[in-house]
């Protein structure tokens, strides 16, 4: 028997659409397996606090005042990575760390993920918990620009800052003429594809797990499970991030706020040749890059009048797993100059 051409793709094309639900409906049901397990396997170390129809992770140790708060990165780690610092630190005070909405253990936010946003939610987590001001705000790169945010609308109880290789307001356009070129998307588009079918399946299976070996290993396979359910949440706070860096801007002035900076320092000669490969960055661009961050990171130290910067040679921007000594350090001095100005 002789099937006509147009009933063969017919059939082949009802062939792979009954394949291609298949594989989807596959991939949904080994997706949200995953992340019931991932709540299982890894439950929140802190406790969830409702802030009004939706609930923030916030993982508070230690006793004393001020209390310390640590605002992470723009990435999917969330809270996890200042484990190193939050466990020293709780040994002389009390330190929170959370999760932005829709990162690791929060839930997602429906507006916009700009830094306004996340400072009212910070404000809110806090209160609900009945943590009691003041507070020393320590931010991490991009948690900069959102500490003094929080600072500029919540000035009155914050006692004292410390900024860890932080994202400065002006940042995308002096890196752009630093490196002589344009402006980029902060979202590579194979990334925000990733966002948007992370309920597939198909980005756990492609996304390598977190390597993290300065962290507890259950830290680092926590990271990894929630890694897909937080992409978007990270995704909708880098949509905005010009935004979010402006609202900083707005804000430059701490008077005599205690304020410890901290930068990188590590030279193009201190990286492995792999990790300068996948820089894509010629050393003589590397150095014009750095000294453009360099200024930036000076001139965030000068916001306050009773401010001190410490370059580390031996560190890149990951402060929190390269070198949390440091981190601790500067935070105790912040900490004994806020408790003399009580």
């Amino acid at each position: 028997m002789r099937i006509s051409f147009s009933r063969w793709v017919r059939r082949v094309t009802i062939t792979i659409s009954i394949i291609a639900i298949a594989l989807v409906s596959i991939g949904t049901i080994y997706e949200q397996a995953a992340r019931s397990r991932a709540a299982t396997d890894f439950p929140a170390p802190g406790k969830l606090v409702d802030i009004g129809g939706r609930q923030i992770h916030l993982n508070c140790e230690g006793q004393g005042a001020p209390l310390v708060v640590l605002e992470a990165g723009a990435d999917t780690s969330g809270s996890a990575l200042w484990q190193p610092v939050q466990e020293q630190v709780s040994r002389f005070t009390r330190v929170c760390s959370y999760d932005r909405a829709g990162i690791m253990w929060s839930d997602p936010a429906k507006d916009k993920r700009n830094s306004l946003a996340i400072a009212e939610d910070l404000h809110k987590a806090l209160r609900a918990a009945n943590e009691q001001p003041p507070y020393i705000m320590v931010g991490a790169s991009m948690g900069g620009p959102y500490v003094m945010t929080f600072t500029k609308y919540y000035g009155k109880e914050v006692a004292g800052m410390v900024l860890v290789d932080a994202s400065h307001p002006d940042q995308t356009a002096r890196l752009a003429q630093a490196s002589g070129e344009p402006e980029s998307d902060p979202i590579p588009i194979a990334f925000r594809a990733l966002a948007a079918i992370a309920w597939s399946g198909l980005p756990r299976l492609v996304l390598p797990d977190a390597e993290v070996p300065e962290l507890p290993s259950q830290t680092a396979k926590a990271i990894t499970a929630y890694q897909t359910t937080s992409l978007r949440a990270a995704f909708a706070e880098a949509a905005v991030f010009e935004d979010s860096l402006r609202e900083a801007g707005t804000f430059r002035t701490l008077g005599n706020l205690p304020l410890a900076v901290l930068s990188r320092g590590k030279p193009w000669d201190a990286f492995s040749e792999a990790e300068r490969t996948a820089s894509g960055l010629t050393r003589e661009l590397f150095n014009r890059t750095e000294a453009a961050w360099a200024s930036m990171q000076a001139e965030e130290a000068s916001w306050s009048s009773n401010s001190s910067h410490q370059v580390l040679a031996d560190s890149s921007h990951v402060m929190q797993l390269e070198r949390p000594d440091a981190i601790i350090a500067v935070i105790k001095d912040v900490f004994e100059k806020a408790s003399t100005r009580r």
